[in-house]
């Protein structure tokens, strides 16, 4: 018989690792193959929401009995989705359009066992960009690409000099993982956070 982990992070993601290695817990990750693409006349948020749980739902199908957190995030601007660059000339359009202005950023959690007990939550975070030159994108790019950040701004580093202000309830949803929503579902569930 097969020993499962008893907390699973389906999400292949180094920043939602390293944010939940700061709970304590024991975990295991693991990479769900979800399509991402939001459906047609999706909302940013109901997309976030709606990945989120479909990683945690696929989670559960590997790790029966497990918890599974599942975590997306989707920005938006003007009402349409922010996706990840992925490559240079992408990210300097992004910056050069969120320049001056703000998006909000939807950071969506699931956490779910054997889909009988789930807990979701969206925390959103309103990042106003400051008027950003070329040079100042070319610079910032030079050091930090920040290809796999929606926005291509990694707040947590350099990306935060870009910035103008943050609005949010967590300060590690724009991360990636909104600690202080999981923590709260955690400790309802019966794990000890601390």
């Amino acid at each position: 018989m097969d020993v499962f982990p008893s907390l699973v992070l389906a999400s292949s993601s180094p920043y939602r690792r390293q944010l939940l290695s700061r709970l304590g817990l024991p975990f295991e990750s693991w990479s769900p193959d979800i399509d991402e693409a939001p459906l047609a006349g999706e909302a940013p948020r109901a997309t976030a929401i709606r990945l989120a749980r479909a990683k945690a739902q696929a989670g559960e199908a590997r790790f029966p009995g497990a918890w599974i957190i599942g975590s997306d995030q989707v920005a938006e601007l003007d009402g349409r989705p922010i996706g990840k660059p992925g490559t240079l000339a992408n990210a300097r359009r992004q910056l050069r359009e969120l320049s001056g202005r703000s998006a909000l950023f939807h950071t969506a959690l699931c956490l779910s066992r054997a889909s009988a007990r789930v807990r979701e939550r969206v925390v959103t975070t309103d990042v106003a960009f400051r008027a950003l030159s070329d040079a100042e994108i070319e610079r910032y790019l030079a050091r930090e690409p920040a290809l796999d950040c929606a926005g291509s701004a990694k707040s947590e580093a350099l990306g935060v000099s870009l910035l103008a202000r943050l609005r949010g309830d967590d300060p590690t949803a724009l991360v990636g993982l909104p600690l202080i929503a999981l923590g709260e579902m955690l400790r309802a569930e019966g794990f000890e956070v601390p």
